[in-house]
């Protein structure tokens, strides 16, 4: 009986001695984690900015003459073509306007002839002293105002032909036409000021888009065109990108052609233009677009998946695995997103392991089971998520 208490000492001290050392053991096997190196290639970032859609050109047709709307020749929201008639005025009025300026030409230069030989006559006369001189000044004079008659005649014949032609109301432009307002048989009024709106017409092919810069990247475009890394658009044109509201990333592909001469000081920005062909004529004015254009030159990037960067108090970072295979916490400048992967501006080098997979299990200076891997997406990344 004595015996057993020994015993049951010694095996409760066997089971101390042995379960704490297991459990170090256990805990000091490296972590499984997956590492690859960043990707190195030639990028260009891309700065994005909201824009909004307008015509290359526009057309406030109005009556420039006036009179009864006779004839309507269009069909609304339709494309139409340069010379086309769209609306005929009633031409009646003008035409007899016509008729009788031609009369007047006509008479003035009947008056003008008979001016003429009159003072060919006296020509003759004056040479035999058969006239006064004062008869012979007076007939040159009456000549020379038939004749002048004669270009007042002409001038409002072209002014009430020209008239006529106003008539009938020709598209000035290429593109597609609104609504009429003005239906027919109703009068419109013509002239200079509180002319009649007939219709109006819009270019489609190409069209612009504007969009507003702000200062900061103004600044930034400057002085990359004055180090010569980016060409500004202020000299020659630069590639811009655009997608609408119901498009994937930036399928479209145009060029900046203005870049406004001053900085509006209410807004801080600064307005450019890009101009994109629109040969199916579906974008139209107005739309709003998202535009990127280039925001650097070219340069060799290193490229790493989102989800090996963690965050410390807003600061990002990564584990970078040693020969050792232990894990080193390095800080880094991360960029913006470039084909679903996030550009590093600093901390790392190109031939350096950083953990991918396992992330939130590793901690600085813990050894580590690598196995190594392509810094890849496991899923293709949608345009319009990798180019944020």
């Amino acid at each position: 009986m004595r015996l057993q208490p020994a015993l049951l000492g010694l095996s409760l001290f066997t089971l101390a001695s042995c379960g704490p050392k297991e459990a170090t053991t256990a805990a000091a096997a490296p972590q499984k984690v997956t590492v690859a190196k960043p990707v190195v290639k030639k990028v260009v970032e891309w700065d994005e900015f909201v824009g909004r859609l307008e015509s290359t050109k526009m057309v406030h047709l109005r009556a420039r003459v006036s009179g009864y709307l006779e004839k309507i020749h269009f069909k609304e929201g339709t494309e139409v073509k340069e010379g086309d008639l769209l609306i005929t005025i009633d031409p009646r009025p003008y035409q007899a306007a016509v008729e009788g300026a031609r009369a007047e030409l006509e008479r003035n230069r009947t008056r003008s002839e008979l001016a003429k030989n009159e003072a060919k006559r006296a020509e003759t006369l004056i040479a035999s002293r058969a006239i006064a001189a004062e008869d012979y000044d007076t007939r040159l004079k009456a000549a020379a105002e038939a004749d002048a008659s004669v270009k007042v005649a002409e001038a409002a014949l072209r002014a009430a032909e020209l008239e006529l032609e106003f008539t009938s109301v020709r598209a000035p432009i290429t593109g597609r036409i609104s609504n009429a307002p003005v239906t027919e048989g109703n009068l419109v009024t013509g002239g200079e000021r509180d002319s009649t709106l007939l219709t109006t017409i819009v270019a489609l092919d190409p069209v612009y888009v504007y969009f507003e810069v702000d200062e900061q990247s103004a600044l930034k475009y400057r002085e990359l065109h004055r180090q010569g890394t980016r060409t500004s658009p202020m000299f020659e044109p630069i590639p811009v990108e655009m997608g609408l509201a119901n498009e994937s990333g930036f399928p479209r592909k145009g060029k900046v052609d203005f870049v406004d001469n001053v900085l509006r000081p209410d807004t801080g920005t600064i307005r450019a233009r890009g101009i994109f062909d629109n040969p199916d004529k579906l974008m139209a004015p107005g739309f709003f677009a998202r535009v990127r254009i280039p925001g650097s030159g070219q340069y060799d990037a290193l490229l790493i998946r989102d989800e090996a960067i963690g965050s410390d108090q807003g600061r990002s970072f990564v584990f970078v695995i040693n020969a050792d295979n232990k894990a080193e916490y390095r800080p880094i400048e991360t960029g913006p997103m470039q084909d679903g992967l996030r550009i590093v501006r600093s901390g790392l080098k190109p031939e350096e392991r950083i953990v991918t997979n396992g992330v939130v299990h590793v901690r600085n200076g813990n050894s580590v089971a690598p196995e190594e891997s392509e810094m890849a997406l496991a899923t293709p990344i949608p345009p319009a998520t990798a180019a944020k």
